[in-house]
């Protein structure tokens, strides 16, 4: 029976020949295992939570995708909610996962951790991403969105341009803060006297589109526009080609995240890369290090860079980072 066991679960060492007889006799039977039982003898359920602000996109489509081929190199299985509306939605989410699963990896800039912290039970292992942990009880993942968004400046200014608006990501949200963040800190190097052109978005390409038209109505037009993510760059980039501006002959655009569609619009966008999918993936890892070696393993931080990738929507073609 042991040998059986291992040779269904994949655990310790079985011959071949035992391994392929096991699994014929299986199928034979349309034998399945009881995922339950399992579990009361390994107290692992062999399933991760994931928490996300949203499903929406391909931000987050790119990193559930990270998370899945890590979890699946671990035979590992997800369940995925989000946290649309704030800490009691998240509340009520992670209360949902208790017991169904081993640990979550949880992406939630808006709301409060030591509040999610406190209505947890027990010693359940969490990963944050993109997240404030002001106790760093947690490991977490975080873009260098600060360095990713100076890089940016810096780019648009030395193309010539110096009103350079920024439409920012939603308030509450880290990744925006620290991207509005970088990109105050890099005009004031790069344009000194120059004020800041700060229009309000919240990541969504109606916000993009509704910041270009607001920009078109103003007496005073940038000669660029860096949104804090691709999705309200592309939202602007319609509303200036609805009002007959051509970009970037007339004024020059960039984005934040380089998602793929970043490349395939016209002009395609110049952004800066984060590897989202890396993100998702490096944050499963740090989650599957604390559950199987839980006394070994302690809270870490780690910085994932961010790239700037010049293409044609700023003036400068596609000189490089294709």
């Amino acid at each position: 029976m042991a040998s059986v066991s291992r040779a269904l679960n994949g655990t310790g060492v079985v011959t071949e020949e035992i391994r392929k007889r096991v699994f014929e006799v299986a199928t034979r039977l349309q034998y399945v295992p009881n995922s339950g039982a399992q579990s009361l003898m390994t107290r692992r359920t062999r399933v991760i939570g994931v928490l996300l602000p949203d499903l929406q996109g391909e931000y987050f489509a790119e990193l559930i995708r990270g998370i899945d081929v890590a979890a699946r190199a671990r035979r590992l299985h997800l369940l995925i909610s989000t946290s649309h509306t704030g800490t009691e939605e998240a509340s009520e989410a992670l209360r949902a996962m208790i017991g169904r699963v081993d640990g979550l990896v949880v992406m939630a800039p808006h709301v409060d951790v030591d509040s999610l912290q406190r209505r947890l039970q027990g010693p359940l292992p969490v990963v944050l991403v993109s997240t404030v942990d002001a106790d760093h009880t947690h490991s977490c993942v975080y873009v260098d969105n600060a360095a990713g968004a100076s890089a940016m400046v810096r780019h648009l200014a030395s193309c010539g341009h110096r009103v350079i608006a920024h439409i920012a990501g939603t308030t509450a949200n880290v990744d925006a803060q620290e991207r509005l963040r970088g990109y105050r800190d890099a005009l004031a190097r790069e344009c000194p006297g120059i004020d800041e052109y700060v229009l309000e978005g919240n990541f969504t390409e109606d916000s993009g589109y509704r910041a270009g038209r607001e920009i078109l109505a103003r007496a005073r037009r940038p000669d660029a526009i860096f949104a804090a993510n691709d999705m309200m760059a592309i939202g602007c980039l319609n509303a200036l080609l609805e009002a007959g501006l051509q970009v970037p002959r007339d004024i020059a655009l960039a984005g934040f995240d380089d998602i793929p569609t970043a490349r395939f619009i016209s002009p395609p966008l110049t952004t800066v890369r984060v590897r989202i999918a890396d993100l998702g993936c490096r944050a499963l890892e740090l989650l599957a290090a604390a559950i199987d070696q839980p006394k070994e393993t302690q809270p870490s931080t780690e910085v994932v860079p961010a790239e700037l990738v010049i293409r044609a929507s700023c003036g400068s073609g596609e000189l490089r980072n294709k």
